[in-house]
This record gives C-alpha cells, sequence and structure tokens, in this order.
C-alpha cells in the first residue's frame, strides 16, 4: 500500500484559489488485454490510481517516457518498452473511462512515484466530469528482470543469479536486498555508506533486473562483508546503467565494514506467498508447512513430508512467506496442534537454497512418506535476522606451521579420530615412544559477521563431555580440515573438528556472552569471534602419510547446515599448499565468493569440497 499526498492549486470560476490535499492511497498496473490478464507477473496495463473507493485512469495527454520509467521500477522491473498503441486505442473506445484530474512529472530517476512533482490538470474546472480530450488512459508495458520472466529459460525453475557479474547483493533475506558488494580487480568488496542514498541504491537494484530501491541501508545492517571496501562516497544521477558509471572514490581511508551499504530492491509481485501457509505454531513465524496444490481440478492445502527435511528448505519457506531466515527446521510437528486429517501433498523436497518458491525446488513426482505425514510433516520456525559465520583466512594462512609430536602425547587426540588411520596401527608402550606424527597446525579465527548471535542446534542436555579436554563440546561437527590434491583428491584424511563455542574477542564495545568454562552458555556473539589457537589439540591436520607436493587446503565452517546462517557461501576457506617434505608454504588464502570466477578458477581446476565427499570433476 502506497500513499500519496499531492497538493493542486484549483482555480474555479468565481472562486479564489486554494490548495487541495488529495490523498492517492494505491497506485497499480491492470492487465486490460484478454491476452495479459492471466499472466505473472503483470507487466503491462492501464496505470490507475485509487482515490476513496474507486480506481481511475490517469489521461496521458502529458505522460512521458520518465513517468513509465518510475512506474515500471516501483512495480520491480527494471525498464519499460513500447506496446501496441492499437489495441488499447481500440479498447479505449468502447469503455467508458474515469480519469484522474491531475498527472505527474517525474524526471525519470525516482525510486517512486510519489518523489515526482504533480504535473498539469487535465481539467480546470472542477464542477464538469475530468475528461481526457483527444486522449486515452495511460498504458506502461514493463520489461522484467530474468529471473521474474515468464518468457524466460528458466521458467522460475533455477536457483536464482545475479545477471551482472561486476555487482552482487549478499546477507539478504529476501531476493532483491543484501550487502553491495562490487567486483575490482578480480575481487569481492563492500561499498562505503558515505552519502550512499536512495538514488544510488536504485542504480544497483535495475542494475540486478530489479525495480527501484525502496530502501538505502546503511551502517552494515544486513552483516558486515569481508576483504577490501572497493568503493566510497558513491553520488549517482539515477541516469546510469551500473553502480561503477556514478561518481565515486575509490579510497575508502576512514571507512571500515560497520559503514557497509545495502539496498531492499522493488521487485514483482508473484503471487508466490499465497501458495504456502504455517499452520499450528505458537506464533505467525512458526508452524507446520502446507503448501497449495492442485488435486484433481481443485486447489488443496495439505502438509510436506519431513523426511530429509533440512535449514536450506526452510528457508526457502521462510523466504517465500517474507518472514526472513529460517531459524529452525522440524522433520517432526505432531505436537503441533490442527494436524488431524492433514493430506501429504509433497515429498523429497531438496532445494539449493535460493529458488523463489518451495514449488521450485526438486521432489518426488510421484508423493512418497514412508513415516507418514501425520507426525512427520515438515515444519519450520522463521526469524528476521540471522548470524554469519566467516573463517578469517589471513591468520590460518600466518600461523600456519609443522610439528612433530610423539604419539605419547597424542592419545587425547587419538581418542577423538584427531589423526589419520596409520596412528591406530601403533599399539604397543615401546612404539608409542618412539612414534611420531607430523601435523600440519593452524589457528581458526572464526568470526560472526551476521545480525545475531551464533547458538549451538543442541541444548545443554544433548552436549557431549570430552574428558581429555575437560569440557563439553556443544558442534561434534562445526568445521572439516581437509588437505586435497589439486585435482580434488583427498591425501590427508578428513578431519571433522568438534568445538566449544565461546567468545574470545569482540569488536568496539561489544560484551561476551559466551564461555565454556564451568558449563557455561556457548555460542558466539554478533560482532565477536572465536579463537582455536593452533596449539590446541586436534587443532591440525595430520600429513604424517603425505608426499611431497602442491596441495589445496580447506576449511569449511558449519558444513553440515546445522545452524542457518544469512550467507553459507562463506563459510568455506582455501589456500594453495607446498610441501617439501620438511617445510611448508601456506599461500593465496581466500574464503569462498570472495574472488571472482575466472581467478578462482585460475587458483584450482576443481570446485572443491562443501560436504567432506570428493568432487565429481
Amino acid at each position: 500500500m502506497w500513499q500519496w499526498i499531492v497538493g493542486a492549486r484549483l482555480m474555479g470560476k468565481g472562486e479564489t484559489a486554494k490548495n487541495l490535499n488529495i490523498q492517492v492511497e494505491d497506485i497499480r498496473i491492470r492487465a486490460v488485454l484478454s491476452a495479459l490478464r492471466h499472466r505473472t507477473p503483470v507487466t503491462e496495463g492501464y496505470v490507475e490510481v485509487k482515490v476513496g473507493k474507486s480506481w481511475k485512469q490517469i489521461c496521458d495527454k502529458h505522460w512521458t517516457a520518465k513517468n513509465s520509467h518510475v512506474v515500471c521500477g516501483m512495480f520491480g522491473f527494471p525498464g519499460e518498452k513500447t506496446y501496441n498503441t492499437k489495441a488499447y486505442k481500440t479498447l479505449a473506445t468502447r469503455r467508458k473511462k474515469r480519469y484522474w484530474p491531475y498527472s505527474m512529472n517525474c524526471t525519470g530517476t525516482e525510486a517512486h512515484i510519489s518523489s515526482c512533482k504533480l504535473g498539469p490538470q487535465v481539467s480546470r474546472d472542477p464542477v464538469k466530469n475530468i475528461t481526457c480530450e483527444n486522449g486515452q488512459p495511460v498504458v506502461v508495458s514493463c520489461v522484467p528482470g530474468q529471473v521474474f520472466s515468464p518468457d524466460g529459460p528458466s521458467r522460475f525453475r533455477k536457483a536464482y543469479k545475479p545477471e551482472q557479474p561486476l555487482v552482487r547483493l549478499r546477507g539478504g533475506a529476501q531476493v532483491g536486498e543484501g550487502r553491495v558488494e562490487v567486483l575490482k580487480n578480480g575481487e569481492w568488496g563492500t561499498v562505503c555508506d558515505d552519502n550512499w542514498d536512495l538514488v544510488s541504491a536504485s542504480v544497483v537494484c535495475r542494475e540486478l533486473g530489479f525495480g527501484t530501491a525502496k530502501e538505502a541501508i546503511t551502517g552494515s545492517r544486513l552483516g558486515q562483508g569481508i576483504g577490501p571496501i572497493h568503493l566510497n562516497e558513491v553520488q549517482c544521477t539515477g541516469n546510469e546503467k551500473s553502480l561503477i558509471e556514478c561518481k565515486l572514490n575509490t579510497e575508502s581511508q576512514g571507512c571500515n565494514h560497520e559503514e557497509d551499504a545495502g539496498v531492499r530492491c522493488n521487485i514483482p509481485t508473484m503471487g508466490f506467498q499465497k501458495k504456502v501457509r504455517l499452520n499450528g505454531g505458537r506464533n505467525p513465524y512458526e508452524g507446520r508447512v502446507e503448501v497449495l496444490t492442485e488435486r484433481n481440478g481443485s486447489l488443496v492445502w495439505g502438509t510436506v513430508c519431513g523426511q530429509n527435511w533440512g535449514i536450506v528448505e526452510a528457508m526457502v519457506v521462510c523466504r517465500q512467506l517474507g518472514l526472513g531466515f529460517a531459524s529452525n527446521a522440524f522433520q517432526e510437528t505432531w505436537y503441533w496442534h490442527g494436524n488431524d486429517g492433514n493430506t501429504v501433498v509433497m515429498s523429497g523436497v531438496k532445494c539449493s537454497g535460493t529458488e523463489l518458491s518451495l514449488a521450485h525446488c526438486h521432489h518426488d513426482e510421484d508423493m512418497f512418506c514412508p513415516q507418514g505425514a501425520v507426525h512427520y510433516g515438515a515444519g519450520v520456525a522463521c526469524s528476521e535476522t540471522a548470524p554469519d559465520l566467516v573463517l578469517n583466512a589471513e591468520v590460518v594462512q600466518q600461523t600456519t606451521y609443522l610439528e612433530e609430536r610423539p604419539m605419547s602425547m597424542l592419545m587425547c587426540a587419538r581418542e577423538e579420530n584427531c589423526l589419520s588411520a596409520s596412528a591406530a596401527l601403533v599399539q604397543t608402550e615401546e612404539e608409542l615412544a618412539r612414534h611420531y606424527r607430523r601435523l600440519l597446525r593452524f589457528s581458526s579465527q572464526i568470526h560472526n559477521n551476521g545480525q545475531s548471535d551464533f547458538r549451538p542446534k543442541n541444548g545443554r542436555h544433548a552436549w557431549i563431555w570430552h574428558d581429555c579436554h575437560r569440557h563439553y563440546h556443544s558442534m561434534e561437527v562445526f568445521t572439516h580440515y581437509d588437505l586435497l590434491s589439486l585435482n580434488g583428491t583427498k591425501v590427508a584424511e578428513g578431519h571433522k573438528a568438534s568445538f566449544c563455542l565461546e567468545d574470545t574477542e569482540c569488536e568496539g564495545d561489544i560484551q561476551k556472552s559466551y564461555e565454556c568454562a564451568n558449563f557455561g552458555e556457548q555460542g558466539i556473539t554478533m560482532g565477536c569471534w572465536d579463537m582455536y589457537r593452533h596449539d590446541i589439540d586436534c587443532q591440525w591436520i595430520d600429513i604424517t602419510d603425505v608426499p611431497p607436493g602442491e596441495y589445496l587446503f580447506q576449511v569449511v565452517i558449519n558444513p553440515n547446515y546445522e545452524v542457518p546462517e544469512s550467507d553459507f557461501s562463506n563459510n568455506i576457506m582455501k589456500c594453495r599448499c607446498r610441501y617439501d617434505g620438511h617445510r611448508i608454504w601456506m599461500y593465496n588464502c581466500h574464503i569462498g565468493g570472495s574472488l571472482s570466477e575466472e581467478t578462482e578458477q585460475k587458483f584450482e581446476q576443481f570446485s572443491g569440497l562443501l560436504n567432506n565427499h570428493l568432487s565429481t570433476q
């Protein structure tokens, strides 16, 4: 619902001049040609404004292409095109029109029609019916971005990908929102929020195939980025095709990631929100997932089979409903009321995490739910914010070294499976005394750059006591450490590290909230980091059996997506590694998604590991 208050100065016969405040409650594009009425999204039709309880057309006598550009932008479309005027002229002669008495005067750079000036009046006589002599109702024909195009190659089935390679959005809960990042010299970096406004934000939105910006976000409210800050003091006129065409400062002195700029863009109304709902939860943000589907010629609501339902699928549901991120995914919902008589209508759901609708995820053609849906219907809990863990790649590169350590000092580590398989062959006390393991050691500094605290999935009752380390581990598989050949083959057995999560240090005035000692609460506070030093047990890869050569070193945080995050793409860190049998060099360490695709391809010839499985390439 938009509200537009306009002031009009009207002169009637014998009247003195006076100001009238006219409130436009809403504005819409109404498809009037029969061929367009059932298309989603609505891209072409009459522009109508709502006054009171009635909708009125706008006379095209003073209408300009710049006005159309603004209208299309506010409805989520990056551009406009010409249309079949003959069809609308024919239509205009058949129906009586009710015209709005005003016109608009836009420059074309406005983010919303409410920022335009009031144009000339259609009639200067408020007593008579408003007419549009020698004119007809305004029509706009908008061009949707590729992801929203009904005629596009994806047919909505493919995951969302930005159209332009030079700008992207990260960390947003919805499509069309996020922290703005730009590509420069093969590396992604952020934009400082000095002078950041709606005009510059709209240039970004249109560049990415959305409409104008609803909001220009400052103060890293959509999470802090990593790496360089590429742009500062951006000032766009609104006519630019790309952010990099705007007036800007490439020096970012005085800026930090607490000032990262973001956007929320207008996107087309697709109707996806009406095809899924949550039922039975304790509040509107949680419940059993129910989808609207066609059965025997009629639309019915039904549940989703909870088998293999996870946080990635839950993220899609929360996004589809406009409820932010998923904070939990439930495979059982029998304890929520209202589940009697529900029919399972979808099973085998597997999402990539970027789909616009649950229906776009892969799912069984023939529904099959072996556990039954009454008890095992899928459920979600949504949240407006989420954490975002990022490993400090520079710290890894700076702290790497080799250590020869006697087996007699590694009994705890062997008990926790932190050594390679050959260590199990060392059994006798004599062997333990003379056998050494070669360990690739490094420090892990894991930052929470998101907008909420990172908390372990399991409650205290499910934490596991580690007698060797004398503390509880709240997540048994928190990271994967791997050493890989350049073709993606594991050369050192993947080590799955368990962690006790706590705040080691925090930024600025942020207070620590989590501490492992004394069975304390575990987690990583927003704006803090957990430091696992190189000299802690299991903070290594056992390379005793690895021959000299060139390798890839890889760390993946939260590899099983057990805890929801606003961005999983930055959970992986990769380094090039050279080992001569005596010394080791770690170089080019970087976070996943921080480099351009071309630079990443030069770095390695394979896609890398995400879940400790061998690459298929």
